[in-house]
């Protein structure tokens, strides 16, 4: 028999990772109202990402916190829970300079929230967040084991449980890296040619 598993952890992550594509919106309608070209000459560091960080809080503070009002207790506590709302902001940054390369790119932001909806939502129903991977389909469970947002579910489930290995940290760390790694310079070159 499979234990029930706590929909909290699987519902911050959906939640936060969701919020993601507003980076890209709004750098997008920035671009459209002139905006851009007026921060562009204040000495600040353009992909100030203050705002997003603020923005992911938000979204777990509310998610958390209605999720302790109804019920749920972490098993590790109060420095489980900071522990997985701050691997989920991390990668959440991270994940967002995929939307603001779109942001730069593509030429609406109805557009990008289209594609945001391609991306997000079979990253998220597609990961073990909700739903065991053992009960899957083969085709399935294949794909859910290699997504990196079953991973941070994974984590985050267990940073929540108290049960968090520091190689779990690990992987979520090394995920934002490579996204960093892999969209950070792709974006700067789009900037640098949009400038």
């Amino acid at each position: 028999m499979l234990r029930a598993r706590p929909l909290l952890p699987g519902t911050l992550v959906m939640a936060v990772l969701l919020a993601t594509m507003y980076t890209g919106v709004n750098l997008n309608a920035d671009l459209g109202t002139g905006v851009y070209d007026r921060f562009r000459t204040l000495r600040i560091w353009q992909p100030v990402p203050i705002g997003d960080a603020l923005r992911y809080l938000l979204a777990s503070a509310l998610v958390g916190g209605l999720g302790l009002l109804l019920g749920y207790r972490p098993g590790g506590g109060a420095g489980g829970m900071v522990l997985a709302i701050v691997l989920v902001v991390v990668f959440a940054l991270a994940f967002s300079w995929v939307f603001t390369l779109l942001g730069l790119v593509v030429r609406s932001s109805n557009a990008i929230m289209s594609l945001a909806v391609v991306v997000l939502f079979p990253l998220t129903l597609a990961s073990n967040a909700f739903v065991d991977p053992h009960t899957m389909p083969g085709w399935l469970r294949a794909f859910v084991q290699v997504n990196p947002v079953t991973r941070l579910v994974t984590t985050t489930r267990a940073a929540m449980d108290g049960t968090a290995t520091p190689t779990q940290v690990g992987v979520v760390v090394a995920a934002s890296a490579f996204l960093i790694a892999v969209f950070g310079p792709l974006t700067m070159r789009a900037y640098r040619r949009h400038s």
